[in-house]
């Protein structure tokens, strides 16, 4: 069975298990079950602390794990990102009391506090910043009052909680982190099992981005509809009953449906619908 680890709590949790969900993969009905088999699919779960689940893919005792880009960098496991999931989207930045310092450049002497130590250490060492690290586990904000660091670093959102604490956000982003798919670096890249559920994946995240168009038109607007929908190869397109129309299906994104909905209608296009994809293969 291919041994997969999912996130037990947090942020990640809940969206990797509804991602699995429509893959077609088996999920726990309850927080507390720790191992899921999925039998139909030769599959096994292992519901993980997010922090641990590289390391674990790393000891190749699991196959592969979702887990963040920011806890697998921070872990400095042996593990590698294979394929982003385009959720639990985070940036990870620096923050200080206003006039404290511009950026890291001026961090030299300074101490900075951090949930993220091994991601914070790393990009200083990179930037050849000569500054201490401290490690705290959550509301890194009240280090600086607290004395214990001048600099922060830490995931920001809308920077409204830093700006509540009297602090700002300085410098460029130390990382742009979402859920991620990691393996073992090194792990054998075909493997039939793990490619499958890759594909899988990555079906839901297309079903996701797009929608499927359905529409009449004129044919001798058809080019110009075409040029509106391209779809991935090229769409389908079938002669109507009435002559001189053509019924045409395509996939188009699904942030640009609206506004290309209003394109066909103007160009002459009639019963304009669009419909949900569940799942697909590309």
């Amino acid at each position: 069975m291919l041994r997969i680890a999912v996130p037990n709590k947090g942020s990640l949790s809940g969206p990797a298990s509804a991602m699995l969900h429509e893959a077609g993969y088996r999920q726990r009905k309850e927080s507390k079950e720790l191992v899921v088999i999925d039998p139909g699919n030769e599959v096994e779960f292992f519901y993980l602390r997010p922090k641990d689940i590289a390391i674990y893919v790393a000891s190749g005792k699991l196959d592969i794990g979702i887990t963040g880009r920011d806890l697998l960098l921070d872990s400095g496991a042996n593990a590698e990102e294979i394929l982003p999931l385009n959720f639990g989207r985070s940036t990870f930045r620096y923050a200080t009391r206003p006039g404290t310092a511009k950026g890291p450049e001026d961090f030299g002497g300074m101490t900075i506090a951090t949930s993220y130590e091994g991601i914070v250490a790393k990009h200083l060492a990179d930037q050849g910043i000569d500054a201490s690290v401290v490690h705290l586990d959550g509301a890194v904000e009240t280090a600086i009052q607290l004395g214990v660091a001048q600099v922060i670093a830490d995931v920001v959102e809308t920077g409204t909680s830093l700006r509540n604490a009297g602090l700002e956000v300085i410098g460029e982003p130390i990382l742009t982190s979402e859920a991620v798919v990691v393996r073992r670096q090194g792990a054998t890249e075909d493997h039939p099992q793990v490619q499958q559920f890759l594909r899988r994946l990555q079906g839901v995240l297309v079903a996701r981005s797009y929608v499927m168009m359905d529409y009449d038109c004129r044919a001798e607007h058809l080019e110009q509809a075409v040029a509106l929908t391209p779809g991935l190869e090229s769409p389908t397109v079938s002669p109507l009953h009435n002559e001189g129309w053509v019924a045409v299906r395509a996939m188009v994104p699904a942030k640009d449906a609206q506004r290309i909905m209003d394109d066909l209608y103007e160009l002459g296009a009639r019963a304009i619908l669009t419909t949900a994809i569940h799942a697909c293969r590309l």
